[in-house]
């Protein structure tokens, strides 16, 4: 594992939990740096407290201290917890996070701990390029830091396989103490199954599942530059094995915008462009299955789109053609999102001039959006009216279907969210919205009036 990651002069840790190396060199580190941690434990830390820093782009859930990504915020944060007599332990670097594949500056974090003496330790899915011939020197960095974390039974579509930690120290008592050698047969038989594995595929193999994970990013990416309405996030890192995307829909000149706070609206649209998104995200999903698209959140773009190869390519035997079915199936889509979103607006204003009809401001549905038909002179008993409401819009939706067909209409339970009213879904030609309005209402009057007419049987029974 060292000589295929260039780590020189290494040992190796296998365990399950991908988690587990970090809080075994973590321990390694305090052990390095409080003599009596392993007599005293917590106790030897309270005189100076120790420092883990996490980078504000990594997974949540580590370390006790976050830092943003920029580099001179972390050198001051190191500056004053010094100064406050706290001691840096250990900086947890990102070499391709989870969410979006973003890459962490390894040469100058390098130094900074070099010249603290704080831990640097490794993890990402960008770790597995150290494998191939050429390797950028901003990469190549990593194999500088005192630990990395490997998940290759991921990127090498191997199950039951562990992951690795590697690590450099001088002293084998403390890696022991920290647990990172052990004599039990159980962990020493760990590493079994990945090294048969790898003996399995050799070198040759291996490499090229790296090397096609990262040139099916590439292909895509190259692609999606050339796509409109597609924004790209971290399109600028160093042979990222990552891709994440999202379709950019805007919408301009709204009519009543002067009167609706700004930050309203921008909320509103961030809400349904995410809708849109996941739209597409499932869509793809059932047109390219072996493309391992998933959906992501960004804190800045909001629900995107992630292609994660070096994930998902070995498990699912993605290819190049994949990738290109990928982008048709994704052309094919965009101007249908771009049409519903224009429609959306559009039928929401139409429907302010058409009562019965009231527009129901749902942001979670992907499509022109929900109406409901408002039923006028019934009088229902307050406990019964939304039942009622219920009854008669999903006999309004079941009349639209057979009378609108080539509009995707759904209704009551399948339509996953309310049930007093009828969803219209994306479409892929242009609407006669007045000409629509006029058919539900006309509709919605016919369910209305049958309605009261079945009633009258009953009530000559009873005279």
């Amino acid at each position: 594992m060292c000589r295929l990651f260039r780590f020189d002069n290494g040992s190796a840790y296998f365990h399950e939990d991908d988690r587990e190396g970090l809080v075994r060199v973590a321990f390694l580190a305090l052990h390095s740096h409080y003599q009596d941690f392993a007599t005293e434990g917590f106790c030897a830390l309270a005189a100076k407290p120790p420092v883990l820093y996490v980078s504000a782009a990594a997974r949540p859930g580590f370390g006790l201290h976050l830092c943003t990504q920029d580099i001179a915020s972390f050198e001051r944060l190191v500056a004053d917890d010094e100064e406050a007599g706290r001691v840096p332990l250990l900086l947890l670097a990102n070499a391709g996070t989870p969410a979006a594949g973003h890459t962490d500056k390894f040469v100058r974090l390098s130094e900074i701990c070099s010249q603290h003496g704080i831990w640097l330790h490794v993890e990402g899915v960008t770790l597995a390029t150290l494998v191939l011939g050429f390797v950028p020197s901003a990469m190549l960095a990593a194999v500088k830091s005192d630990s990395m974390t490997l998940t290759p039974g991921i990127w090498l579509g191997l199950p039951a396989t562990p992951a690795v930690t590697l690590y450099r120290h001088d002293d084998p008592s403390l890696a022991l103490a920290a647990g990172l050698v052990s004599s039990r047969p159980a962990d020493r038989l760990r590493p079994l199954p990945l090294w048969l594995s790898l003996q399995q595929l050799g070198n040759s193999a291996i490499l090229q599942c790296i090397r096609l994970a990262t040139q099916l990013s590439q292909n895509l990416l190259d692609k999606l530059k050339l796509l409109p309405n597609i924004k790209i996030s971290v399109h600028d890192e160093v042979d990222c094995p990552v891709v994440v995307f999202k379709v950019v829909l805007s919408e301009q000149n709204l009519p009543g915008a002067a009167v609706v706070e700004v930050s309203d609206l921008q909320q509103r649209e961030s809400e349904l462009q995410d809708s849109f998104n996941r739209w597409l995200c499932s869509e793809l999903q059932k047109a390219v299955p072996a493309s391992g698209l998933s959906e992501v959140e960004l804190d800045d773009d909001g629900l995107c789109l992630r292609f994660s190869p070096l994930v998902t390519a070995a498990a699912l035997d993605t290819s190049n053609a994949d990738v290109d079915s990928l982008c048709e199936a994704l052309s094919a889509r965009v101007p249908t999102m771009l049409l519903s979103w224009r429609l959306r607006t559009a039928l929401r204003h139409t429907a302010l001039s058409a009562p019965p009809l009231a527009y129901l401001e749902e942001r979670c549905w992907a499509g022109l959006g929900a109406l409901r038909y408002e039923v006028s002179g019934q009088e229902f008993h307050p406990s019964d009216q939304q039942v009622e409401l219920e009854k008669f819009n999903q006999k309004l939706g079941q009349k639209l279907k057979s009378l609108l067909p080539d509009i995707p209409l759904t209704f009551g339970p399948k339509a996953g969210g309310r049930l007093d009213c009828v969803y219209i879904g994306m479409v892929t030609e242009e609407l006669d919205m007045a000409a629509l309005m006029q058919t539900i209402v006309e509709t919605g009057q016919e369910v209305e009036e049958s309605s009261r007419v079945g009633c009258f049987p009953l009530l000559f029974v009873f005279i």
